[in-house]
């Protein structure tokens, strides 16, 4: 699951192609629903499946279902060696690393904070963006963005660790490097990854997928687990919709509706991540956590504020 807009389209100005507006705005909300609920789901799989295990699964399952989308299209699977070389990068970084350290995390704390970490990404990515992309400098209210959003992360993981709660900072601070990934590839990608779409997908994703089941076979005992049904069903959501449907979603939506209408799955997929852990698994998210996430959310809307162009302030300065 990556919480991001097009990697070549972080200005806002692209023009979506025509559609039916309420039908693309309906699978933004269905995308937003399916990543939202994967907290929930790992949650669920992890009662009776340990946490390298279920991400194996669920990768395997996802790998399954793009490479045959790939192949009924007439693609191809990347043919260079460098092309292969960024999938390991982004199938590591993208893939097998997070999904290994949110379901590692989400065995000490509740779905809801999961999904509240998670939502730091859109912060995190323009901190990077501004040391190794040139063209990417952080103005005053992206600054202002960033230091709420980090507040939001003090607030949430401070709490926990003046509460002397070991392991639940642990598995905050689990599930914050696992964003860490994600950010780090988002710019990895943006700097010098130029074919982007279900070829660079399904074959970032064949790698995450392999590096797991050698993972899993290695530090766990796969064949000695006995998952239950409920494991089962949440770890084919996982694979199936949380990661094959939602990556063909996405790509979709990125051209019907644009990366700046795109982002603002940002501010749901937090939320509905709380939502569903309170209708399910009846978490009650503290002060703390709903305070964090009114930062983050706060953080995520100045960092995310297009930028007008030079001729723009013109027009309006001379109004």
């Amino acid at each position: 699951m990556m919480i991001q807009t097009d990697f070549r389209s972080n200005n806002g100005t692209e023009k979506p192609m025509k559609s039916s507006r309420t039908a693309e705005y309906a699978l933004l909300v269905l995308l937003a629903t399916i990543w939202s609920s994967s907290f929930l789901m790992i949650k669920i799989a992890l009662i009776t499946v340990t946490p390298v295990t279920l991400a194996a699964g669920r990768m395997l399952l996802a790998s399954i279902v793009l490479l045959a989308i790939l192949f009924l299209q007439g693609q191809r699977l990347p043919q260079t060696g460098k092309v292969w070389g960024q999938c390991v990068f982004v199938g590591l970084f993208s893939n097998a690393l997070p999904f290994f350290l949110i379901a590692w995390g989400e065995q000490y704390i509740n779905s809801g904070n999961a999904a509240i970490m998670m939502a730091i990404m859109p912060v995190l990515v323009p901190t990077l963006a501004h040391f190794f992309i040139a063209e990417e400098q952080l103005t005053p209210h992206k600054f202002l963005g960033i230091a709420l959003g980090f507040t939001g992360l003090l607030v949430l993981v401070g709490f926990e660790a003046l509460a002397g709660l070991s392991q639940q900072v642990t598995g905050l601070l689990a599930v914050l490097l696992g964003t860490i990934c994600y950010s780090t590839t988002t710019i990895f990608v943006r700097r010098y990854v130029k074919q982007t779409g279900i070829v660079m997908s399904a074959g970032s994703i064949l790698v995450g997928t392999i590096l797991l089941l050698l993972a899993a076979f290695v530090v766990e005992q796969p064949s000695q687990l006995r998952p239950s049904l409920q494991a089962f069903a949440a770890i084919g959501i996982l694979g199936v919709f949380a990661t094959a449907l939602a990556t063909l979603l996405y790509f979709r939506l990125i051209r019907s509706v644009g990366a700046t209408v795109f982002s603002q799955i940002n501010y749901l997929i937090p939320v509905l991540g709380v939502y569903w852990g309170s209708l399910v698994l009846h978490e009650r998210p503290g002060w703390n956590a709903l305070l964090a996430l009114l930062l983050i959310i706060c953080g995520v809307a100045l960092v995310s504020r297009p930028q007008k162009s030079p001729r723009m302030a013109a027009d309006v300065s001379s109004e």
